[in-house]
């Protein structure tokens, strides 16, 4: 599995507006990016959600969300609307995205991950677990620490 300090390889986004890029053509600004491991079951779902309702808050931080698992991106798209989401959902059918971050699992399926890419495409923090709670957290944490009036440490 890839880890702190490494650069996050590159993959093709479809985002809910019908665009296609890159996520080095998102250099610039931090990506949260969670793995998950199937579409439609209870723990992918309570995370997309929750990562759903964040996202104005997560986005008005300066912060893109991106979610991946090696569902068809057709389930992807079904899933994000079923799920209310407004950020892209990769469909990683041949694990190529999930293989190149190591969180491809042994039952083909990835393992629920969240890495915090920061804005020169470096990972800088990242989560792995069972349960969906603490990607959520995480998250949290990475907007507040990035807020303006959070403490510089000085």
């Amino acid at each position: 599995m890839l880890g702190v300090g490494e650069p996050a390889p590159d993959f093709s986004i479809s985002f809910p507006d019908g665009s296609t890029r890159t996520l080095v053509s998102l250099r610039g600004r931090p990506v949260i990016l969670f793995f998950f491991p199937k579409a439609n079951t209870s723990g992918c779902t309570r995370e997309t959600r929750g990562f759903a309702e964040r996202y104005e808050h997560l986005r008005n931080a300066g912060f893109e969300v991106i979610g991946v698992s090696v569902d068809t991106p057709k389930t992807q798209a079904a899933f994000a609307e079923r799920c209310g989401s407004r950020f892209p959902m990769v469909g990683d059918p041949s694990k190529a995205v999930a293989r190149a971050y190591g969180v491809l699992g042994m039952l083909g399926v990835a393992k629920r991950v969240t890495f915090l890419v920061d804005r020169n495409g470096t990972i800088r923090d990242m989560v792995e677990g069972l349960m969906p709670g603490p990607h959520l957290a995480a998250a949290e944490r990475w907007a507040e620490e990035s807020s303006p009036k959070a403490p510089t440490g000085t």
